[in-house]
């Protein structure tokens, strides 16, 4: 027969382990939430996307092919593990972390939309813009007029990116994590850890025909890793500067992915498929130097918002 003190008698049990005295589970996610997030997404995701690494349109260790959706497999072999990683680790840790009145901040970003329609009408333009001018000075070729029907196909394929890579990722990467890291070390070193760790989240799927397998080279990883961080000057900067609206952070990630998956190829119907990934280096750099230096590091973040009373390892554990 046990014997429990009166404390022991007054605490209610919790068989999940997600206890509050900060000894088990829960606990441990609310000193370091940043470290459960990343492990969380990586985790997720990576196991997520196993079954297409290692199908056909992967390594060929699995005999079988994930069936083209709209003309890809991606939607099929890369979206479930998208979904599994990024929103859903945001999810749990915010619900952990800060309960319901933390969920609703979470949410209350992705549903700020009335914002100036120029927002709307820049991000639409000057991505398109960036990467035809970049791919100009990086080639020496002249743009072309795309066909009727890619002007037709952008914007219904725009708002498909929207609901597939903007919604799976950003929720994660910049709603849940990018205020975190900005309180802790301030916009440019916050955005100087979450660039490279988004792009290494997405490392699996060079080992698919999402980055090319089997021609892949260790020199595109490299090119995506630097693209990714520098790009992620440039979305932290949107992100702050819109009052941290993350519809809009959603529409510049996906704009790149739509112009190049849509129209890059018919404006510059003779050049090599490397050449946009050089071009969206070229511009996610220069544009990170100009809003770096005009803005002196800032960002577009208040200065009020760093707090620098607490640090955190942010480096994914092994799980």
């Amino acid at each position: 027969m046990s014997i429990h003190t009166p404390d022991e008698l007054l605490r209610p049990s919790d068989p999940t382990g997600l206890d509050d005295d900060g000894s088990g589970m829960r606990g441990r996610i609310r000193r370091h939430p940043l470290v459960w997030f990343f492990s969380l997404a990586f985790l997720l995701s990576w196991v997520g996307w196993t079954p297409y690494v290692l199908s056909e349109n992967g390594l060929g260790v699995l005999h079988f092919e994930f069936p083209a959706a709209l003309g890809t497999s991606q939607l099929l072999g890369v979206l479930p593990g998208a979904y599994l990683g990024p929103i859903l680790s945001a999810f749990i840790v915010t619900l952990v972390c800060d309960g319901r009145p933390g969920l609703r901040a979470w949410t209350g970003r992705m549903t700020k939309w009335r914002l100036g329609w120029y927002w709307y009408v820049g991000i639409i333009i000057a991505v398109p813009a960036a990467l035809t001018l970049a791919t100009t000075a990086l080639s020496g070729e002249n743009p072309t007029v795309p066909p009727v029907a890619v002007l037709v196909a952008y914007l219904p394929g725009l708002i498909l990116q929207m609901i597939t890579t903007g919604i799976a990722e950003e929720p994660g990467w910049r709603d849940f994590a990018m205020p975190r890291l900005q309180r802790r070390y301030g916009p440019f070193f916050g955005t100087l850890v979450l660039g490279p760790l988004w792009g290494v989240w997405h490392l699996p799927l060079f080992l698919t025909e999402w980055g090319g397998w089997p021609d892949t080279t260790w020199s595109e990883v490299a090119v995506f890793l630097v693209t990714t961080t520098a790009f992620s000057f440039v979305m932290t900067w949107v992100f702050n500067h819109t009052g941290q609206a993350l519809i809009l952070a959603m529409l510049l990630h996906t704009s790149v992915n739509n112009f190049l998956s849509i129209a890059w190829s018919e404006v510059f119907p003779t050049l090599s498929d490397s050449t946009p990934k050089l071009a969206f280096l070229l511009a996610s750099v220069t544009a990170a130097g100009i809003l770096l230096i005009v803005t002196r590091g800032r960002l577009g973040c208040p200065p009020a918002t760093r707090d620098t009373s607490r640090t955190e390892s942010v480096a994914p554990t092994a799980g």
